[in-house]
Parts: structure tokens; sequence; C-alpha cells
């Protein structure tokens, strides 16, 4: 159970474990609390295993990166990241503290006690969002869901992409709709997008981290950056 506010929510924990296929003893183990009430619907999605999956491919680049998650929700990217030794700050919208509770709850099962999380809101140039660190990635799993979120989350990931040139968003998303689309986003916003294949760190499969997830849902990856003569 956990206590946020005046209401009580079952819990309940799922365990992750990341592991290299040649060499069993190089693993790593995070736990996740969902919170398992419907009506919120926080629990870990495919696309975050799959990016988490890829963090840990890249562990050894992510040692002392400053790297920012957004619409962490439960965090397991951002967990892993953090586990992995990177510097992270998680955040998700401002006005869902239950969101932004999660995130310090996953850092906690973790034992993982300087991650910052903060509230920011796609789409809002926020004092929050202004002040933000030198960032050397931003994760995003499953950030484009709803159409009508797409533009927020790139104006978001643009700002801080002008702010931070050399950085580079990290982002998976489920294939929903033939009809997604954000070509024409990423044009606006003077964005390059390169996909990243799934085989090329060992998510090309239906489990992942010792979990059934992702299944046989259709994730994919695709790292974004800004376009070259902006940088």
């Amino acid at each position: 159970m956990a206590q946020i506010g005046d209401e009580t929510l079952c819990t309940a924990s799922r365990v992750f474990t990341f592991e290299e296929s040649n060499n069993k003893k190089e693993l790593l183990s995070v736990t996740i609390p969902e919170v398992l009430d419907p009506q919120y619907g926080m629990y870990v999605w495919p696309c975050a295993v799959v990016l988490a999956q890829y963090l840990w491919k890249k562990r050894d680049e992510l040692r002392s990166k400053t790297i920012l998650e957004l619409g962490a929700g439960v965090s397991l990217p951002g967990v892993v990241a953090a586990k992995c030794g990177a510097k992270v700050i998680l955040s998700d919208n401002a006005q869902t503290p239950m969101c932004l509770e999660n995130g310090r709850r996953s850092c906690e099962a973790n034992n993982i006690h300087d991650v910052e999380v903060v509230g920011l809101t796609w789409g809002e140039v926020s004092p929050d969002l202004v002040l933000l660190p030198k960032l050397d990635v931003i994760l995003g799993s499953d950030v484009f869901y709803d159409p009508q979120d797409f533009e927020d989350v790139l104006l978001t990931v643009a700002f801080l992409l002008r702010g931070n040139p050399k950085a580079q968003f990290w982002t998976t998303y489920q294939v929903r709709s033939a009809d997604w689309s954000i070509e024409a986003l990423l044009y606006k916003w003077k964005l390059n997008c390169v996909d990243v294949r799934l085989e090329t760190f060992d998510a090309d499969k239906s489990e992942l981290a010792r979990s059934t997830l992702p299944g046989n849902h259709s994730v994919l990856m695709m790292i974004i950056t800004l376009k070259t003569e902006d940088v």
C-alpha cells in the first residue's frame, strides 16, 4: 500500500533484471512499484522496458552523464540510468503530483537518493524547465501516445536541445496506428530523427529483463537531435 495525500493506493512491485547474453554474471536488477488502481494506470509500459534495455547496453557511456527523463511515470529507464552511474532528473506533468510521487517511490525502492524529481508540463516553458542543468541525454518512453500531445512533446524537446545542442533525445514508442507520424513536426522544429533497430541492442524479443514485456507489442526506437546546421 502507498499513501498519497488522503488516498491509500494498492501497489505491487515488479522486478526487471537486465543481463548480458554472453555473461550471466553481469546483470542489474531493479524494482519498480506499480499502482494497481486502473484509474491511474501507473505501471510499466512495454516501451519503458525497451528503452531501459538500450540504457543497459549503453551503460559504460552513461557514467557521469546528466540525463532527464520526460513523462517518467514509474521511471524504469531513469532508474536504470541512475544505477548505471548517470546523474538523473525525473520529470512528469507538473499538474499530476501523483506521477511525481511515483518517481520518488521508484528511487526509494532501489536505494537511489540523489535523483531530482521536477514537474515539467509538455509545451510549457516554465521556470523549472529553464533552470535545468546542462543535459547530455533526454529520455522519453511512450511519450508519443496521444497525437494531441505530439507537438507539445517536440516543443519541449526542441527547447531542451537548443539549450543543449550536443544532447540527444532517446525515445521508444509503440506502433498503434498506421497514420502515426511526427515527420512534419520534426521538420517544423528543425529536428533530425534516426531509427535504432531493436536487434542492435538485443531488444528484438518478446521477453526482456526477465519479464513478459514487451510481449507481442510493436515497439520502435529513435534518436532525435537538432539538425546539423543548428548545432
